[in-house]
């Protein structure tokens, strides 16, 4: 035959690319050469598919006098990883007249080992979304990424062990085909997660419950602010013990982000928002995102899910910054010279923050040793534009010691309970704004369509008066009470819900 063309994919950024696989063999001095803007590891796929050719039972390219020409296109898209050995040796193979199949519609994607068997990959989820939509009615890859492979429907998957297993499944010379059995769907049913903090192991604190419990109804943003010691961090890791389980959609997307990334076990789907805590010391990149090759940071992995950020004002400050973008727009936008690149960032924020440098200013319970510089300096490191940004600022104050030893409390919530109630909330809202779209996400124009009450409109425009509220801060309060209200299953926005979201604003500047 000479020439063989088969389809491979790969990913890119969050997405899936399909690459087309072309092998030309001719006449000549031996010689192997892979054009189309590949990578060093794409490069290096020479090696590995020649020694898996050989110890699958078929000759090795290396051991023939032609030349042998592979192509990768799109010429322009850069070809990374080892996504690509796979097609690159069914390709060969195909060519050389070793073995015979159809190549129309289906997918090959997997790095080789030498002795032939198919390696595990990253990215594997947005690849099969991606050869589903351009029309694929098949896709071969490694056994083990088959599990998060199924849970895309409409493509048939194959889950492939080693190279001499998908010829025995493809090569039409055969009598004695041994076909492969297609990958079940993956169910989605929900799997029993325990968490390492309930709510109720949480002594008192509860302002900060309360408040917590409305972030969590909303998808408000939270800072928790107080002396250390008082369970700021505690009750942040407790937060994800109330949020809903992910649904089917925000399942994939948050599945797919994580198998780009490496941070996908082999066979698990994340069912449950993720929780990203990075260290104060992250760099913007850690972050935010970039790079050369950009890559999603801290706030896309957080997507769907929780960004805890502890010691708030520690961050440099031009990571703080950058949160402006993705707290107002749920996207974060990086610019190269190659283009610009949007990821996902629709996140929760929980920032944990002290009232000073050493964190004892204004407590019973330990001196301040700051000057009165250092806790301005300290305060101007959060910018307003970012505390115009969070709905939610929750006191943390010490509680009694008795209380801590208490093992007859049954004023402690259970996280179960609350989660109920956060749920029912989430479903008014649902059924109210769309069927994702939950009270922070309301645009301007939504919000104008919210009846108030004219005393509740009357107490609103004098607070805001008072308190000198940006129009931005004018339209969160209202978001803030519409979640209250739907917490108590209020079809109206009464006094009491307006003035609980005003006292949740930030008391200083």
């Amino acid at each position: 035959m000479k020439f063989a063309k088969v389809s491979s994919a790969q990913p890119e950024y969050l997405r899936g690319r399909i690459v087309n696989v072309e092998v030309d063999i001719s006449r000549g001095l031996h010689a192997f050469s892979i054009v189309g803007m590949a990578s060093k590891s794409v490069d290096e796929a020479r090696d590995r598919v020649g020694s898996a050719i050989k110890n699958s039972g078929y000759q090795s390219p290396k051991s023939k006098n032609e030349k042998l020409v592979v192509s990768l296109s799109p010429a322009e898209l850069k070809k990374e990883g080892a996504y690509h050995d796979l097609a690159i040796a069914l390709g060969y193979l195909l060519a050389a007249d070793e073995i015979q199949f159809d190549t129309a519609g289906r997918v090959f994607i997997g790095e080789l080992s030498l002795n032939g068997k198919l390696q595990p990959l990253n990215g594997v989820l947005p690849i099969v979304q991606a050869a589903q939509e351009s029309g694929f009615n098949e896709i071969f890859l490694p056994v083990d990424n088959a599990h998060e492979a199924g849970l895309v429907d409409g493509i048939t998957i194959y889950p492939v062990r080693d190279l001499a297993q998908i010829i025995q499944h493809l090569d039409d010379n055969r009598d004695n085909k041994k076909l492969i059995a297609p990958q079940p769907p993956t169910p989605l049913t929900e799997k029993q997660h325990h968490y390492m903090t309930d709510f109720s192991d949480v002594r008192g604190q509860s302002i900060a419950k309360r408040g917590l419990e409305i972030a969590a109804a909303g998808g408000h943003n939270v800072c928790m602010f107080g002396p250390p010691g008082t369970g700021k961090t505690m009750l942040a890791r407790a937060f994800s013990s109330i949020l809903p389980p992910l649904q089917r959609e925000h399942i994939l997307e948050v599945t797919g982000i994580h198998s780009v990334v490496g941070n996908l076990a082999t066979l698990d789907v994340m069912h449950e928002p993720p929780l990203r805590t990075p260290h104060h010391t992250s760099s913007y990149v850690a972050v935010v995102g970039g790079g050369a090759n950009p890559r999603p940071g801290e706030i896309t992995l957080a997507h769907r899910g929780i960004l805890f950020l502890d010691e708030f004002p520690e961050f440099d400050k031009k990571v703080l910054e950058s949160l402006r973008q993705p707290l107002e727009d749920r996207i974060v936008t990086i610019s190269r010279a190659k283009g610009t690149i949007q990821f996902p960032a629709d996140f929760i924020l929980i920032a944990a923050m002290n009232p000073c440098p050493c964190g004892f200013y204004g407590s019973e319970h330990g001196t301040c040793i700051c000057s009165a510089h250092d806790i301005a300096r300290y305060k101007k490191k959060v910018s307003g534009p970012i505390i115009d940004r969070i709905d939610i600022w929750l006191p943390v104050e010490h509680i009694d010691y008795e209380h801590l030893t208490n093992t007859t409390d049954t004023q402690s919530e259970k996280s179960t309970a609350i989660r109920n109630r956060v749920e029912a909330a989430r479903t008014i809202q649902y059924t109210r704004n769309g069927t994702t779209a939950l009270n922070s996400e309301l645009s301007s124009r939504d919000i104008q369509s919210i009846e108030l009450l004219p005393e509740v409109v009357n107490i609103l425009n004098i607070s805001a008066e008072k308190m000198k509220l940006s129009p931005r801060a004018y339209h969160r309060v209202i978001k803030l009470a519409r979640t209250i209200a739907d917490l108590e299953q209020s079809n109206d926005i009464q006094t009491d819900h307006i003035l609980e979201a005003l006292q949740y604003r930030p008391q200083f500047n």
